[in-house]
């Protein structure tokens, strides 16, 4: 398995930004990058694995990392961070409490708004290409 499995909703504008983003990285290659808007589209829940489907991975963000471990939300940007060039310290300070409690506080409050954010990028897309 690799070091760790980025799963993301590539139909959310927001997501695919944040996603190329990172993919940016030098360290981005070793990471597995799984759009699972892909297997929501299908209906298959077969490729991401134990204690993930697809309802649940389009609604929060996750990771996996090498031993199989499920990371959800805030707590999936700090491990996702521990493998980034430049992040690795976010990582660190994010992934133990209280930082880990506050960056899973302000995720949790980010997704009642991000459909609002997602319709301006939408509209943004729109008017510039």
């Amino acid at each position: 398995m690799a070091a760790l499995t980025i799963y993301f909703d590539g139909s959310c504008p927001l997501c695919r930004r944040e996603i190329a983003f990172y993919k940016g990285n030098p360290d981005a290659a070793q990471l597995v990058w799984h759009d699972v808007s892909l297997n929501f589209q299908a209906n298959d829940d077969s490729s991401l694995g134990e204690g993930l489907n697809c309802q649940l991975a389009m609604s929060y963000f996750h990771v996996r990392d090498a031993e199989g471990h499920l990371f959800e939300g805030g707590a999936a940007f700090a491990r996702l961070w521990l493998e980034l060039r430049g992040w690795r310290m976010a990582g660190r300070v994010f992934s133990v409490w209280p930082f880990s409690w506050a960056i899973q506080v302000g995720y949790k409050a980010f997704l009642p708004i991000r459909p609002t954010v997602q319709k301006y990028l939408l509209k943004w897309d729109a008017r510039h290409s």
